[in-house]
Formats: structure tokens, C-alpha cells, sequence
């Protein structure tokens, strides 16, 4: 049932997503954040939780600099094997675009002193609309939060860096993006094509 939104948006026989099926981690939980050009770019922020991934898009993307609350709208789920995805979702599709992956590594929740397993700890707290982790990631390091908004949209929530020694005064996730990204070649083609039109 958790992927029936993510099967029912997509046409396997036109786009090279993977097909919705649960899976999980061997040992410690995963995440993983996609820079997605779509009708806009923005960066897919997915956490792995019951053999799926909980899934964000976060307009801006993410920050280190704890003074920026980036809006995390959350999506429908995702499988487990989306995390490998990289490459193009053809015209006509959900989320037609390109996707290339900005970040991956491991995460655990925050608090240590729960008695129950990471996993279930991060549930209760999705389910309470207040979750706190820390991310192991190339890019992304140290304590987080995810908090639901109250009295917005129902899946509105915000992205919070916490003060540590990972924080930064400034950062720009677009800053931090490879020169040879194909998701920027895909953005500044998808521009001149534009600005060609027009002429």
C-alpha cells in the first residue's frame, strides 16, 4: 500500500524509475538527496523508513546554516532502489526532467536515550510531526530536524540545521553542485532552447 501513489503517478514502459517495491538497509538506515530539474528545480530529500523512502521536495534545498528554514513539502514515497536513480524522465512522464543524486550517506535519530529500535524511534516521530536525526553524508553532516508546520498545508514541514560544529554561517546548496552536472546541462540547454524560440 505505501507505494500504490508512487505506482499509480508513473508508466514503467516510458521512464526508467524503478518499479515500487519495499527493501530495506542490511545495517544502518539510509538517505539520500536528489537535485531534480523538473517543471522547477529542486532537491528530493528521502529518508529511509520501513523499506521505503520518506520523500521531500525542498524548493531551495538543503542548508547548513541553521538560520535557514527550508519549506520540505512531503511527497508520496518512494522504493528503496530509487536512491541509485540518476538520468531523465522522459517529456509526458510524473516529474519529467533530469535527476542526478546531490548527497547520500547513512542517518540515525537524534535521541539516544529511546528505548526503541532507530527505526521505530523515527517513526513515532514522523507520526508526531517532529523528527530529529543526524546525517552521515558527504555533503550534509551533523543534526537535523524535519517539523511539520502547524495550521499550513498538511504536507508542508521545514528543514532545520541544528547549531553544531557542521553549521555554517552560509551555504548554498547550488554552490556545492558538481561543474559537470548533468542536471545544470539539462537547465541551461532547456534555457537557450528557449531563448531560441523567442527569436
Amino acid at each position: 500500500m505505501a507505494l500504490k501513489d508512487y505506482n499509480d503517478k508513473r508508466k514503467f514502459d516510458k521512464t526508467s524509475e524503478p518499479k515500487g517495491k519495499t527493501k530495506k538497509s542490511e545495517n544502518q538506515l539510509i538517505f539520500v538527496i536528489q537535485r531534480h530539474a523538473a517543471t522547477r528545480l529542486h532537491y528530493d530529500f528521502r529518508l529511509e523508513m520501513e523499506g521505503v523512502l520518506k520523500s521531500w521536495a525542498v524548493p531551495k534545498g538543503p542548508s547548513l546554516n541553521p538560520d535557514d528554514k527550508r519549506l520540505a513539502m512531503m511527497v508520496e514515497d518512494h522504493p528503496y532502489d530509487y536512491k541509485d536513480f540518476e538520468g531523465n524522465i522522459p517529456e509526458g512522464n510524473y516529474g519529467a526532467g533530469q535527476v542526478e543524486i546531490w548527497d547520500s550517506g547513512t542517518y540515525e535519530p537524534l535521541d539516544e536515550t529511546s528505548k526503541l529500535s532507530d527505526e521505530k524511534e523515527l517513526l513515532k516521530e514522523l507520526k508526531a510531526g517532529s523528527l530529529k536525526f543526524i546525517l552521515h553524508g558527504k555533503k550534509l553532516k551533523g543534526e537535523f530536524a524535519l517539523v511539520k508546520m502547524k495550521n499550513a498545508e498538511n504536507n508542508a514541514w521545514l528543514l532545520i540545521k541544528h547549531k553544531d560544529r557542521f553549521a555554517k554561517d552560509h551555504y548554498d546548496a547550488e554552490e556545492n553542485t558538481l561543474k559537470t552536472s548533468k542536471v545544470t546541462k539539462f537547465l541551461e540547454e532547456k534555457k537557450s532552447l528557449k531563448s531560441s524560440k523567442k527569436k
